[in-house]
């Protein structure tokens, strides 16, 4: 794959660089944070060879790649001179509260997903190891892998303090000394080096040991190794006051000056103030999350393990990361983001069902690779490529991973690290005292019931009869049909148009008319499938299965729908001939925007061949576009 031409389409589709705030990758998605999101063409991404599908949500706009994101990330970062993990624009920031504390959270955290599952993998399979007899643990082999695994874990704070930095606009490296500061050796040692100076809040909950003062003022030590809420908030403030001093410093000393005062003023703050309250605050919040798994661990189970592939389709598992994160910090272990793991084995037995089954070989060829990056946890080219389009896969592993949480609730299973994913979670699984347990065994208990009753559901109950022998991804049976011109106009190649991304057929194959009259009916009977809310593009499904995209002009999405009056809404029914659209060509054209408008065929994949007219003008409902099926004998013509 040329990951450098799919980066510059995917630019272009998202709006251009000068759309782009910023973008980081997961493990499968590039997440873009977009200035105008009416800018990006989600259609035409959608059907773009290399993505997967988009998803919009939590304030971001996600191009769902698969396992190859983290080469088209380079691409696209290379492609647009962008700055790896870029900052957030505060001044341009948008959305809701809940849409921003999303974004803060994948923004900091998906730079480090990748070592940090690494890192819990060498601590899950070391446990193992000691477990199965393999190593002793007083031995030095176990003691460095244990050091390699652990070290991210204990020093946690200083890799946040660079990402949440970066992602709060300031600089990474400042982040990184102010979590040193509180990790740091000496003062972590003082609590046991002697007898606290007296008791602050006491006989209150929050009763603490003072050691040492600053300034007269006391401070409370808190153990920071390994948390995570602290040093995020901490950055914050740290961000603020690093602009605000990069505004009223001298040039000449800025360099020097400004992390000075920053370090000064932010560092002791930590320590006095935002430590205590933060610690506090994730205390109460690792017991208030316990305590609401402890009411109905069962429960708890089947909600999290059967709404989990819809969080991720939303991007909001991301909320839960923190509380996963806070509990293994306070707590010591994960029971809320345990009782998601059944869903990645319910998703693969469901497809490796549709494997079995299906007799449609494009189906076919992706759900084989699908289903084995799903057994390693790698859920989103199953999700979006086979189970969604399929549907009933999808409702079968949402079930059967609902069943397979209510276990895992059940048995009190818990991971006890932040291991990998998939086949690699079972070791976060083992006890660190009693080895592999009751709860280990109901790791695996409810990955056997989900697995099988996902498996045979979708099997047996998956639809996979004689109508999906030929069927194409929306279960549709191809047909041979007629397209008729929906404008008046001459006709344009489309390799002709100004538009690269129409040009290069990208989008899909087709032909341009410069329309001489500003109305657009309907060239076939069909579903109005998309309307832009800016009124200048329409998508519609034929009733034989052919998708047609009507693009007027280039860039008039910048109009936001002024000049364009639409007559039918989304989801309407329409008859050949039915008008759709009035757009007024002189004021379009006075305001700077070309009305040279693309037909596209955007699943012309599912055809044998595509014939375009040969006229040199057309009129409305005049052949435009025969698209061939099974044999070319059996063209169904439009009612005219």
């Amino acid at each position: 794959m040329d990951y450098g031409k799919l980066a510059k389409e995917i630019l272009e589709l998202v709006g251009g660089k000068g759309n782009v705030k910023s973008v980081v990758h997961c493990i499968t998605r590039l997440r873009f944070k977009l200035k105008d999101e009416s800018k990006a063409n989600t259609e035409a991404l959608n059907n773009l060879d290399g993505v997967v599908t988009v998803r919009q949500s939590g304030g971001q706009y996600q191009v769902v790649i698969g396992n190859h994101v983290p080469d088209v990330y380079k691409a696209v970062v290379s492609e647009g001179g962008f700055d790896s993990a870029s900052p957030v624009d505060e001044d341009e920031e948008k959305g809701s509260i809940f849409n921003r504390f999303i974004d803060m959270i994948a923004g900091i955290f998906t730079p480090i997903l990748g070592v940090l599952a690494a890192s819990g993998m060498i601590k899950g399979f070391n446990a193992l190891f000691v477990e199965l007899g393999w190593m002793d643990n007083t031995g030095g082999t176990y003691q460095i892998l244990n050091a390699t695994g652990d070290a991210l874990f204990y020093f946690l704070p200083i890799l946040l303090g660079y990402t949440a930095m970066k992602k709060f606009g300031g600089t990474p490296f400042l982040g990184i000394v102010i979590a040193m500061a509180l990790v740091y050796p000496a003062l972590v040692a003082v609590p046991a080096a002697g007898e606290p100076l007296y008791m602050l809040f006491a006989g209150t909950m929050f009763e603490s040991p003072v050691y040492i003062e600053f300034l007269g003022i006391p401070v409370i030590l808190m153990t920071y190794s390994m948390s995570v809420i602290p040093i995020i908030i901490a950055a914050i403030f740290a961000a603020k006051v690093e602009k605000f001093l990069a505004k009223v410093t001298p040039a000449m000393v800025k360099m020097f000056v400004v992390p000075m005062f920053t370090l000064i003023v932010i560092v002791p703050l930590t320590f006095i103030v935002i430590g205590p309250i933060a610690t506090w605050a994730s205390q109460l919040l690792g017991q208030g999350t316990v305590l609401i798994y402890d009411l109905s661990p069962v429960i708890a189970g089947a909600i999290v393990g059967g709404f989990w592939l819809v969080f991720v389709m939303f991007g909001l598992h991301w909320g839960l990361v923190p509380i996963g994160m806070n509990n293994l910090a306070t707590i010591g272990n994960m029971p809320i983001l345990s009782m998601m793991f059944a869903h990645s084995f319910a998703l693969a037995a469901a497809i490796l069902a549709v494997f079995i089954r299906t007799k449609n070989q494009k189906t076919k060829s992706l759900s084989m690779p699908a289903f084995i990056s799903a057994l390693f946890g790698v859920t989103e080219p199953a999700l979006y490529g086979i189970a969604l389009p399929l549907k009933k896969p999808f409702i079968f592993t949402i079930i059967s991973s609902a069943i397979g949480g209510g276990i895992l609730g059940y048995f009190g299973t818990t991971a006890w690290i932040l291991g990998g994913m998939g086949i690699f979670q079972f070791p976060s699984f083992i006890h660190p005292e009693e080895g592999l347990n009751t709860a280990f065994t109901g790791s695996i208990v409810a990955v056997v019931v989900s697995s099988i009753l996902a498996f045979v559901l979708t099997y047996f109950f998956g639809g996979f009869g004689k109508e999906q022998t030929e069927e194409t991804p929306n279960n549709k049976v191809i047909k041979s049909e007629e397209i008729v011109s929906p404008i008046k106009g001459h006709i344009i190649s489309l390799s002709e148009v100004s538009d690269q991304v129409f040009a290069s057929e990208s989008v899909g194959k087709g032909i341009a008319i410069l329309p001489t009259e500003g109305k657009v009916f309907a060239p076939v009977n069909g579903v109005v499938t998309t309307l832009f809310k800016t009124k200048h593009a329409i998508g519609i499904t034929s009733e034989n299965g052919g998708e047609i995209l009507i693009h007027v002009g280039f860039d008039t999405v910048q109009l936001d729908g002024e000049h364009f009056t639409s007559h039918i809404k989304q989801g309407d029914v329409i008859k050949v001939g039915d008008l759709l659209l009035d757009f007024d060509i002189e004021m379009i054209k006075e305001a700077g925007y070309e009305v040279i408008t693309p037909i596209i065929i955007t699943n012309y994949g599912n055809y044998t061949n595509l014939v375009t007219t040969t006229a040199k003008d057309v009129n409305v409902k005049e052949n435009l576009v025969t698209l061939l099926g099974e044999s070319v004998s059996d063209v169904i013509p439009v009612d005219q």
